[in-house]
């Protein structure tokens, strides 16, 4: 169209006045169409002229550098921004005619702060500077996802070198926890030397000698418990950090409930716990993780009967509704006061003294990973009810049929 125009200009003197009024009908269509092209684009667009002069600003431009449009054409760059940083490095940069890119500002922009880049480059036609390009993007949404992504690989990185060192620390455990039995069998060996030397009711066996023999035992017994608190803090953390590589099967979480629940029958007897199933026989199958989903099934199961102390009662209940089957653990114990529900799903939170607190988080990466939602409702000396939530896949949705029983959808 250009071209068209060019070549019409030179035979404008031969032009009637029908085709000069044409001829400037196709020239404001083609400005129109670039225009509207320069503000559809959604970075910034300025042209200055070799006096550096504004002469076009697409609309992107106006909104993140509010310009007076009537002091176009007349008016240098740098008077008709309001940024000062802006303002100063328009007018150092175009009166040197340096070129600059992807020099970067804070501005704030109707009361919210964006970071822009801005670069300026020569405007050149027919190997002439004919004036100047500015250029301006608003970067601060991939500058935050820059960010974002930096975070994930130092969390990345960090779990990695996390993970090796909890594993390095598991191989002295282990070693400590061996050599403590091997102290405590010399102990018992002294121990019986001792006393087989000194029959007890005679004068030569010493009150003190047992009282030593009392405290070594006291003290290996401590050693021995921290010993093992710490290699299960560790397991744990390994497990929790560790990418998971789960291996979905399709089966019936029926029928792994009342596993788990046959497998801490013993113990829940031995607390005087009454185990209470209320499954639903018409659970649809849904794909799970044999070995995660029992983790974290076990995992709620001892937390309920560490939260019954005296006794109680431990319902285990299965229900199939709208697209997705729940699983409800329920416990009467002491409950979970309002101001911790929301932190007990977060790692390294607990209120046992003994407790890692990495326990819940693990059940919560679990279903996470199983595509599902855990929640749970309490007060205190109430119980405590966790809930989860796992789809029910595509095929195995029940068919929805009319009331009036023909027809399916």
């Amino acid at each position: 169209m250009r071209e068209f125009i060019k070549r019409a200009l030179q035979k404008l003197n031969k032009m009637t006045g029908e085709q000069i009024r044409e001829l400037l009908y196709s020239a404001a269509s083609e400005i129109d169409r670039l225009e509207t092209v320069l503000d559809s684009i959604t970075e910034g667009i300025l042209v200055c002229d070799t006096e550096h002069n504004l002469v076009l600003a697409n609309k992107y431009a106006n909104r993140m550098l509010p310009i007076n449009a009537e002091e176009q054409g007349k008016t240098p760059l740098w008077l008709m921004v309001q940024d000062e940083k802006i303002r100063d490095f328009f007018e150092i940069t175009l009166k040197t005619g340096d070129r600059v890119e992807d020099r970067e500002f804070d501005v704030e922009i109707k009361g919210i702060s964006r970071l822009l880049s801005i670069s300026v480059l020569p405007l050149v036609k027919d190997r002439q500077v004919t004036g100047s390009l500015i250029y301006v993007e608003d970067i601060t949404e991939k500058r935050s996802k820059e960010a974002q992504l930096r975070r994930v690989e130092n969390l990345a990185s960090l779990t990695t070198l996390a993970a090796g060192v909890a594993h390095e620390i598991k191989n002295p455990l282990g070693s400590l926890s061996i050599h403590i039995q091997l102290i405590q069998k010399a102990m018992e060996a002294n121990k019986e030397v001792y006393y087989t030397a000194r029959p007890e009711g005679t004068d030569s066996q010493s009150s003190d000698s047992c009282s030593y023999f009392e405290k070594m035992d006291k003290y290996i017994s401590v050693v021995n418990e921290e010993v093992d608190r710490l290699n299960r803090i560790v397991v744990d953390f390994l497990f929790a950090v560790r990418p998971m590589n789960m291996e979905f099967r399709e089966g019936n979480i029926n029928s792994l409930i009342e596993e788990m629940a046959g497998f801490v029958r013993y113990e829940l007897e031995e607390s005087n716990i009454k185990c209470v199933l209320e499954l639903d026989k018409n659970l649809p199958r849904v794909d799970f993780d044999l070995r995660y989903m029992k983790q974290a099934l076990l995992n709620l199961i001892k937390n309920a009967m560490a939260a019954m102390n005296g006794g109680g009662r431990l319902t285990l209940k299965t229900e199939g509704r709208d697209g997705e089957i729940q699983i409800i653990v329920s416990d009467t114990g002491i409950g979970i006061s309002e101001e911790n529900i929301p932190k007990i799903f977060e790692p390294y939170f607990t209120t046992k003294e003994t407790g890692s607190g990495l326990g819940l988080t693990l059940v919560f990466k679990i279903i996470r990973e199983h595509r599902g939602e855990i929640s749970v409702k309490s007060k205190e000396g109430e119980g405590a009810s966790f809930k989860i939530t796992l789809p029910i896949p595509q095929k195995e949705r029940r068919l929805i049929t009319f009331e009036g029983g023909k027809n399916a959808v």
